[in-house]
């Protein structure tokens, strides 16, 4: 299990989206989770986001998997980086990254993504939208952080996949060791350059932009088929000027638009449903052969553990714990078995000794519809 080597409250409180800084032995003693052949391995699977990049006399290329095994027969030593992304959903190792990270809401959380560079390897300076932990891992990389983007920053695009910015005067210029870890927030310039076979984690946060927040909504509003009246003004009065928009006119539209994003339970039901999906394919099988209650009670109660799916999002509003929102779809359950639904959002892992005293017929069928959904998972036994 992963351990931080700071003071992860005093960290929030001088530099989450205020200022980057490096934690030096963020990590002590760091073990890579993840090979540099399983990640190749990874970038073989179709369902899976990778990227390989090459910058080779300055002409860079970007290749997108899935690759063969051919492809990594004849690579160069130097000017290349394999990305995969949301690596924690499909590798244990990767995922076990997550947990010293889970004091910042779940909700927020994106991915990790995991990047082994040949020596002189990168993507090149460019700005991310993002907050991001870079965490070292084996071998070394020199980084570079610039001052906040204010406009001053022009992106350029490189083989029609990356955005560059021109060179930055860098306020941060060091080599990362192995667990050490570089916190950027969102709108800095950085660049890293690999100088010997390194491999890195990009432990990210997304927060939604308002232009995102907007067009999911909308989308929301005609999926449920919602909003779906008409605007009524039966005191509408003849006008001389046929092509004016009066101001009365503009304050019915007007209320009418307000209307939907000042209902508060409209609002909660669409924030807990798009926050609770993931930009980045999951591994869910659902159940072939649906399990009973009675064959989840009988895997509990012989000490075996239930696993959430790796990167599902389990979210509840905290003045509304009767109602969880996963992988976007809506659970609702009774006051009585409310507090076992949190926990469940709350977990990676659920055994015996999370079930409540008495459990009943209702939080059975919850484990077990979850389970034949699946969003949580059995052992092979």
């Amino acid at each position: 299990m992963y351990q931080f080597n700071f003071n992860f409250e005093q960290f929030m409180l001088d530099y989450w989206q205020k200022k980057p800084t490096i934690l030096r032995q963020g990590f002590s003693n760091f073990d890579d989770p993840i090979s540099a052949e399983e990640l190749a391995g990874l970038s073989l699977e179709e369902e899976i986001d990778s990227r390989f990049i090459s910058n080779h006399d300055h002409n860079w290329k970007v290749e997108h998997g899935p690759f063969d095994e051919s492809f990594f027969g004849e690579l160069a030593e130097s000017h290349w980086q394999l990305v995969v992304q949301a690596a924690n959903h499909w590798h244990p190792g990767a995922a076990q990254l997550v947990e010293p990270f889970r004091r910042l809401p779940q909700w927020l959380f994106d991915d990790v993504m995991v990047c082994f560079s040949a020596p002189q390897g990168g993507v090149g300076p460019h700005i991310d939208q993002y907050d991001v932990f870079i965490i070292q891992g084996q071998g070394q990389r020199r980084w570079r952080v610039g001052p906040k983007d204010m406009g001053q920053y022009q992106e350029t695009i490189k083989a029609n996949a990356l955005k560059q910015i021109k060179s930055f005067e860098a306020e941060i210029d060091d080599v990362l060791e192995p667990g050490d870890i570089l916190y950027i927030p969102a709108g800095f310039p950085h660049e890293g350059h690999t100088l010997t076979p390194s491999l890195s984690y990009s432990i990210g946060y997304r927060s939604p932009k308002e232009q995102e927040l907007l067009s999911n909504f909308a989308d929301y509003v005609l999926a449920h088929d919602l909003g779906d009246v008409h605007l009524h003004a039966p005191d509408m009065k003849a006008q001389q000027s046929f092509g004016e928009i009066k101001q009365e006119h503009l304050a019915k539209l007007t209320t009418m638009l307000k209307a939907a994003t000042e209902d508060d339970d409209l609002l909660r039901e669409f924030v807990g449903s798009m926050l609770s999906q993931s930009r980045h394919m999951l591994n869910i099988v659902p159940e072939e052969d649906e399990s009973s209650e009675q064959e989840i009670q009988q895997y509990l109660f012989q000490g075996s553990e239930l696993h959430k799916v790796a990167g599902l999002k389990t979210l509840y509003h905290d003045t509304h714990p009767t109602v969880a929102y996963i992988n976007g779809e809506r659970f609702d359950v009774s006051e009585e078995i409310q507090s076992q639904l949190s926990l469940l959002c709350n977990l990676e892992h659920y055994n015996r000794h999370h079930l409540p005293q008495a459990p009943t017929a209702e939080h059975w069928q919850l484990l077990t519809t979850l389970v034949n959904k699946g969003y949580w998972y059995m052992d092979e036994l």
